[in-house]
């Protein structure tokens, strides 16, 4: 499955292990009591027939060994070593929450890809897609006029229902800059619209640039560390040069673990503005009124809730998630566990854009989280991240859920209450 290094260099391993070898690092490698607590937190292990393998005390203990053998690794070890954290882990931090030493195995997973990238062995979609963003300033390499072009399609779309609606480029001193999801102008360019139309209804203040737009940063999944900080320098200095108050994240997941949360780190200092989810915008609006929703639209549906595992268990958002289905779901069933607890839906730390031979263990890892749609009956399983979008979506044909998986924005276009005085007027839909 894994990409051939192209030279293994003893000398370089040997050195970026000493270099990401820091102390906490070395103790949470070494105090490992081997309980067994972390087992069942994992969905490879459950979904492998409870292979010890795929626990990820042993995953840890893979990596301290490869540090401590240094001197003696050679590239055939280097090939077992990339299977098992490309291929078995999501570092979606679920087995931390259950240890109780607190061990963070999606740290000791990060560093040992930061080991397996200094040899250029990473997988090589993920790697194109990074590549993509450093050159062009976004994943899928789109271009500053095809960015321009579909944000004014989706402005023309978006007024032959509000006329008055717009989304703004490049305003200095907004409230907020809106930053998305690379795949959304690629794949989903309603996604732009959708949100630009809860902006317009809610009265909101903000803008979207002809730089810096795209939030994803997937050579964090690598490792990469010179490259993540190189893609969160591109938001942040955007948001600074147009003096926003806010950055508002589309629906994703990493893409706000790594803004808010790591790339201060990574840049050197606090973000001169504050980072906040859609979803904890939507929240807000909903609370105070700005915008308003028919419950009525999904009353035929039963709905379950996918918590993304950088939203809500490492975001903080699981809650406000939930205070958003209450104004638009009166069948409401959660998963069990749920929240902070949820399983990782094993489209995430980097799977979906990994594809090729990575996708028949997406899917296997993924079958703990079919089966917990399954048990609730739902029509319609609401996520707020793209990667949980894609996975649940694949999960739905592959273990026959015939589920419906929607983004709030999604939802929010059937539910929205749109004033009269803002909608196009009969006379202006027969002009055009």
């Amino acid at each position: 499955m894994g990409d051939k290094a192209a030279d293994f260099n003893p000398d370089v391993f040997k050195k970026t292990a000493e270099e990401k070898s820091n102390a906490r690092l070395k103790m949470w490698l070494e105090i490992c009591a081997h309980c067994g607590l972390c087992a069942d937190t994992c969905h490879f292990y459950l979904a492998n027939e409870r292979d010890p393998k795929m626990m990820p005390a042993y995953k840890a203990k893979k990596v301290l060994e490869t540090i401590k053998k240094k001197n003696k690794f050679d590239e055939d070890r280097l090939d077992e070593f990339y299977e098992t954290i490309y291929g078995e882990c999501t570092m979606c931090r679920r087995c931390t929450m259950f240890c109780p030493f607190g061990i963070d195995v999606a740290s000791i997973i990060s560093m040992a890809r930061s080991l397996s990238a200094s040899q250029g062995k990473v997988p090589k979609e993920l790697l194109k897609a990074v590549e993509g963003h450093l050159e062009s300033g976004n994943q899928m390499s789109i271009t500053e006029e095809e960015w321009v072009d579909t944000l004014e399609w989706m402005e023309e779309e978006l007024q032959e229902e509000l006329p008055g609606a717009t989304i703004p480029l490049d305003k200095k001193g907004a409230d907020f800059l809106y930053v998305v999801n690379a795949r959304e102008p690629k794949f989903y360019p309603m996604d732009i619209s959708q949100a630009a139309m809860v902006f317009y209804l809610a009265g909101a203040d903000w803008t979207m640039s002809r730089k810096g737009w795209d939030v994803t940063n997937l050579a964090m999944f690598m490792g990469d560390i010179a490259g993540a900080t190189k893609i969160a320098k591109m938001v942040r200095d955007v948001a600074e040069e147009l003096e926003v108050k806010r950055v508002v994240v589309t629906e994703c997941g990493h893409a706000l673990r790594s803004l808010q949360f790591e790339s201060p780190i990574w840049l050197g200092r606090d973000h001169q503005f504050e980072v906040v989810h859609s979803v904890s915008l939507f929240a807000e609006y909903l609370r105070e009124g700005r915008i308003k929703l028919d419950k009525s639209v999904f009353a035929n549906e039963r709905c379950t809730y996918q918590d993304p595992c950088n939203v809500s268990r490492n975001g903080g958002c699981a809650q406000d998630g939930r205070e958003i289905v209450k104004y638009l779901c009166e069948d409401f069933v959660e998963m069990e566990p749920h929240g902070e607890y949820n399983y990782c839906c094993g489209g995430g730390g980097g799977f979906i854009p990994m594809a090729g031979a990575f996708k028949e263990r997406r899917l296997k890892s993924g079958k703990v989280k079919a089966e917990q749609i399954k048990a609730t009956g739902a029509t319609i399983c609401i996520t707020p991240c793209h990667n949980c979008y894609d996975q649940l979506r694949d999960l739905s044909k592959e273990y026959e859920l015939g589920i419906k998986v929607l983004s709030f924005k999604e939802m929010f276009e059937e539910a929205l209450i749109i004033p009269e005085e803002l909608k196009a007027k009969e006379d202006d839909e027969d002009e055009e």
